[in-house]
């Protein structure tokens, strides 16, 4: 148990490490780490529903949501009735959305690039590792959800 415990604390804390960088790079944009996923989402998906997007990013429709008025807000998102279900929103960006997405996205990417540059031959030697455990991971909640 102890061993499972401390491979458990280890992800957490690198996805801390990793989510921490994200944050304090998405700030300059006036982005939190879920906004910035969100718009991503949106920009790679055009015309998403809620639904879709809150499957995509985890989380509750109530989340999603609450997400949506914020960048709606700002004027970065605008809903739609959906083309085939009149009961649905399909989301867009605006302008001012994809050019504030776009930036975001570059400069995640450069910022990502140089801090797993550093630690390339490492992470290329444990990759597929991480791939499994991941795939178990989700089998395992998949089959717990299913069983009750």
């Amino acid at each position: 148990m102890e061993d499972e415990v401390s491979l458990y604390t280890t992800l957490k804390e690198i996805y801390f490490s990793i989510d921490n960088g994200d944050r304090q790079l998405l700030e300059g944009y006036n982005l939190s780490v879920p906004r910035y996923y969100l718009l991503k989402h949106i920009a790679e998906n055009p015309g998403i529903t809620l639904t879709q997007l809150s499957s995509l990013m985890m989380t509750d429709k109530s989340n999603i949501t609450r997400l949506i008025k914020s960048v709606e807000h700002e004027g970065y998102v605008r809903r739609q009735k959906h083309v085939t279900d009149g009961r649905a929103i399909s989301l867009y960006l605006t302008d001012s959305g994809r050019v504030r997405v776009a930036e975001a996205i570059d400069a995640h990417d450069a910022f990502t690039t140089e801090r797993f540059s550093r630690i390339h031959e490492q992470a290329n030697g444990i990759l597929p590792e991480l791939v499994e455990i991941k795939s178990m991971l989700e089998n395992q909640l998949i089959s717990r959800n299913e069983a009750a």
